[in-house]
């Protein structure tokens, strides 16, 4: 291994060494100054993800299994992105909750590592790299769902998680076994050369997207979402559904335009029903939702059915819309989450009831919320609106015009359960009103953060130039 192959790795090299950086201060770190091990890692992360907007060649090392080039790497960018904001939205939930009970750097290595199999994952070149990764990051989340094992809730959450993972790892890899006994390999580029259309074949593909679909949460894989988001605590909900998902929807991406490509007829009509059934039934379900992380894991589910309009694609449009659209989504979400975990931390209070005149008390979060359920919604001018038009375009421009329209009545369901939020923070009074109260200061540089993510990502346009231009690296 030379110089070259540790720069092209060196997110997983560093992450891993911030890894290892804390396990030494759990060991030698005294246990009255634990508390200290939070900036540090905090620190020590944004230092990671600066590093990570360094440019790098496109690499393949050991004989294939591990890929990077500039997509991957804006990518996994836009993942540390994503995780130091959810850091910095959780840290002062980790300083009053986790640190007294001295789990406070067991959280952010579990969290890591999952962050770190999604490396591996999303850089996988064949099947066997992929499966360590995809392991790599979920069996760390279903220990964070537990997390607060003193409620009930949280446990039962970990459980049907574990158990749910679990099942569709299984399936995910008995569908790996039948596609390498239908082709004789495991490399993705040797695959896509002999892939045909056989039923071995058909069966394994299917049995692999119910994988992967699961970690999407798209319908019907998606009976856990709402039990668990519900359970776990929302830093980790808000992790699951923005970082894990994006994960997921990124490498299932790669793999169909280009391992899965032969098989195009087959499954452009799979993720067609399946989007469908995933819009409609995340946003019908959303609409009874009281609790606000139910609420938002519907809705996560029909933004997932969204994404599929530009997988179904095929194309460099649509590659550069999938990517587009995580990057706002991750943006939107993890405003929204960060302010229910706001409101969750200094009052226990989750239902959409309990927001009933917080503008009146609370301006600032409800602007925040507002914005960020416009941007989840696709109102103009904000992100949302943008990334939610590229998938139209790209979905209308293979002439799914049909596809289009249920989409766009979809949006208009949307929009309705959203303004719901909106009208009781701003519209509705309370007798009982949250009371005013001020953040931190992690909490209110996380949400800055994504109001500017939402803001700059709406304005300005030649960032999805940019990415358009790095699609090509998978439509050649």
């Amino acid at each position: 291994m030379n110089l070259n192959s540790f720069i092209a790795m060196r997110q997983e090299i560093f992450l891993l060494t911030i890894l290892l950086l804390l396990i030494v201060g759990e060991i030698f770190v005294n246990k009255d100054k634990k508390g200290r091990l939070v900036p540090f890692a905090l620190n020590i992360f944004i230092i990671h993800t600066i590093l990570g907007f360094f440019p790098i060649e496109e690499t393949s090392l050991f004989g294939g299994m591990f890929r990077t080039n500039t997509l991957i790497h804006f990518f996994k960018n836009t993942l540390n992105v994503g995780v130091f904001i959810v850091l910095l939205q959780s840290a002062d939930w980790i300083k009053e909750k986790m640190v007294p009970l001295n789990k406070e750097t067991e959280f952010f290595m579990l969290l890591f590592s999952s962050l770190l199999g999604m490396y591996f994952m999303i850089s996988a070149g064949d099947f066997l790299m992929f499966y360590i990764g995809l392991e790599l990051s979920t069996l760390p989340v279903a220990a964070l769902v537990a997390w607060e094992t003193s409620k009930r809730i949280s446990s039962e959450a970990g459980v049907k998680f574990i158990l749910s993972a679990g099942l569709a790892s299984g399936a995910s890899l008995f569908g790996i076994s039948l596609l390498y006994a239908a082709t004789g390999s495991i490399y993705f580029e040797a695959i896509s050369a002999v892939l045909t259309s056989s039923n071995l074949t058909l069966l394994g593909f299917i049995l692999f997207f119910a994988g992967l679909a699961f970690k999407i949460s798209l319908v019907p894989f998606h009976f856990w979402t709402a039990d668990v988001y519900e359970g776990a605590p929302i830093g980790v909900a808000s992790y699951l559904s923005v970082i894990s998902k994006g994960a997921a929807a990124f490498i299932l991406m790669i793999l169909l335009f280009t391992v899965l490509k032969p098989l195009m007829h087959v499954w452009e009509n799979i993720v067609y029903v399946i989007a469908l059934a995933t819009m409609f039934i995340g946003n019908l379900f959303a609409l009874r939702q009281q609790n606000m992380k139910r609420f938002l894991a519907f809705s996560s589910i029909a933004q997932a059915g969204f994404i599929l309009l530009g997988l179904i694609t095929g194309t460099q449009l649509g590659t550069a819309t999938v990517v587009y659209f995580v990057l706002v989504y991750v943006f939107s979400n993890l405003a929204a989450f960060g302010v229910v975990q706001a409101i969750a931390l200094q009052t226990g209070k989750e239902n959409r009831d309990d927001y009933n005149g917080l503008y009146r008390t609370n301006p600032n979060l409800s602007l925040v919320m507002m914005l960020a359920l416009f941007s989840l919604a696709g109102i103009p001018p904000v992100a949302g609106f943008f990334g939610k038009f590229f998938l139209f375009a790209a979905a209308a421009s293979k002439g799914y015009y049909f596809l289009v329209f249920l989409a766009v009545v979809n949006v208009t369901i949307s929009l309705y359960y959203y303004l719901l939020v909106v009208r009781a923070m701003f519209i509705r009074r309370s007798e009982t009103p949250i009371q005013y109260f001020k953040s931190k200061i992690y909490m209110r540089l996380g949400l800055i953060a994504t109001v500017l993510g939402i803001l700059v990502l709406g304005l300005y346009s030649p960032l999805y130039d940019y990415i358009f231009e790095l699609s090509t690296l998978f439509n050649k």
